[in-house]
Formats: C-alpha cells, structure tokens, sequence
C-alpha cells in the first residue's frame, strides 16, 4: 500500500485531487458516450418525432428503452397533462421524463399501448418549433380501432446538432372537447 507519511503538502493535494480529476474525466467521457448513442434519432424532426411515439409503443409485457425515451428530452423538459380531475375542473400535471417513466411506465408494459400520429400541423420560427400532433391509441397493434384520441402540443428546440423536446403538452378528446376538422387527417 502507498505510505503519504513522507510526502509534502503539495503533492499530497495533488495526489488527493487525482481521483477527482479522474472522475471527472470518466463523467465526461460516459456523458459524450451516452450523448452519442441515439444521433441519428434527433437528427431531424420527423425522426425525433416518429421516435416519440415509437419508443412509448409495444405490446403487453414489451418493455419500453427508457434511456433512449429520455434522450429525446431537454434536461428541463416537462410531460404536461391536462384534463378535469374528479370535481369537474381542468388541470394540468407538469412532469419531468422520469417522472412520467415513474407514473406511466409500468402501466404502459402491464397493458400494451400503442400511440399513432395521423395528422400533424408545424409552425417554426427560428430554432423553435410548435407541432400540434393528433394521435390515436390502441392497446395492441392489432386493434382496429383506437380507444382515444387526443392532440399532443410539442415544443421543441434545434440547437444547430440536434432536436429537444422541450415540453409536451397534451389532452384527449372527449364528447365535451371533440378533436376540431382541422386537426384531424384530410379526407
């Protein structure tokens, strides 16, 4: 073992800040890794987008690549919710990535889920994006016909070498709020 008795102060500071400076570098090094595994899935919006909902789809007991889920998101990203709670009025849930992995994610593998986009209307401005993107759920890929339907708000951001999703913001249809002609595919 390394006797330290015999060293002076300030090689023993630099000795103590070796494992730092190491660990550090390693973060570093971990974080472009990980940073680099999904490139290609954020590379454009309509990749970003079909990712989306591709990586929250699968069967019952298909589970779900949360690391690449949360790639797609900002660091400040937030899952927002909306509908009426049990009194009848309408709220919003803000939720982080891994928030909505904690609340949804056991639910989504327990009992299957499929969501499709089936119409998409796109305003840009500069690096930030505004898409309202109409949806449809299924249980299975099988169903022939979906068991909601809702327009999810997505906010997303270039950074000039990738797309983020900075918030999504969503509801679903109901008899009260119908998905408006406008949002809905063309005939």
């Amino acid at each position: 073992m390394l006797s330290l008795a015999n060293t002076k102060p300030s090689s023993m500071k630099n000795f103590m800040l070796l494992p730092i400076v190491c660990c550090i570098f390693s973060m570093t090094i971990n974080a472009q890794n990980s940073n680099d595994m999904f490139p290609t899935k954020v590379q454009s919006l309509d990749s970003t987008l079909f990712t989306l909902y591709d990586v929250i789809s699968g069967e019952k007991g298909e589970e779900r690549n949360w690391e690449l889920f949360t790639y797609l998101f900002h660091p400040e990203a937030r899952l927002i919710p909306t509908g009426k709670n049990e009194e009848g009025l309408h709220i919003a849930r803000f939720l982080t990535p891994e928030g909505y992995i904690d609340r949804s994610g056991k639910w989504l593998v327990e009992n299957g889920f499929f969501e499709k986009e089936i119409n998409r209307i796109v305003h840009t401005f500069g690096n930030i994006t505004q898409v309202f993107s109409t949806y449809e759920s299924y249980r299975s890929e099988a169903d022939e016909s979906p068991f909601m339907r809702g327009i999810n708000s997505i906010q997303l951001m270039n950074d000039g070498e990738r797309w983020w999703i900075i918030n999504i913001y969503w509801m679903q249809e109901s008899e009260e709020n119908p998905i408006p002609i406008d949002f809905l595919p063309p005939n």
